[in-house]
């Protein structure tokens, strides 16, 4: 499902306005994605920065999805590859996996978002023991995720404009 680059509505509830300003963001992603050739979604550009790739920063974001909204809100196990014993980055390290799918889980993973949010009140809490993170309400995950996802999606306006001088927002 590919979301529209729209903005929310100048006048809505909290709920629909912080939604939709991250859905907004999630569109742009996918759009900084689009005809993009698969060696090139996991060509670096950024000599300093080897693992920010366009595949790399989907991957992330699927992760930090899955990270905010099923491990700290709603206290399911902490098995991503942010929260293993691996390298540093783990989720960013995508070789061999292919953009495609890369976006299919990110969309998916989305929509799992989107679904607890919808069922939970903005003012409740996380719930996972052990992280100090989780004591965020729902309402701050869902601003720290409009901000996480809007700072990627900068990210990618520019490593997509390096690598063949694509440009756009909308």
């Amino acid at each position: 499902m590919t979301l529209p680059r729209i903005r929310p509505p100048f006048v809505a509830d909290e709920r629909t306005q912080l939604v939709g300003w991250l859905d907004m963001q999630r569109a742009i992603v996918r759009y900084k994605c689009e005809g993009l050739a698969e060696a090139d979604a996991h060509r670096s550009v950024l000599p300093a920065s080897p693992l920010m790739t366009v595949a790399g920063i989907v991957s992330h974001l699927r992760w930090t999805e899955n990270a905010w909204f099923e491990v700290l809100f709603l206290g399911r196990p902490a098995d991503g590859p942010q929260f293993a014993e691996s390298p540093e980055d783990a989720d960013m390290r995508v070789e061999g996996v292919s953009t495609a799918r890369l976006l299919e889980e990110y969309e998916r993973q989305c929509a799992i978002s989107n679904e607890i949010v919808a069922a939970h009140s903005l003012d409740e809490t996380g719930r996972h023991p052990d992280y100090k993170s989780s004591a965020a309400t729902l309402r701050w995950m869902l601003i720290h995720m409009v901000e996480e996802t809007a700072r990627h999606a900068g990210h990618l306006d520019t490593i997509r404009e390096l690598l063949d001088g694509e440009k756009g927002y909308y």
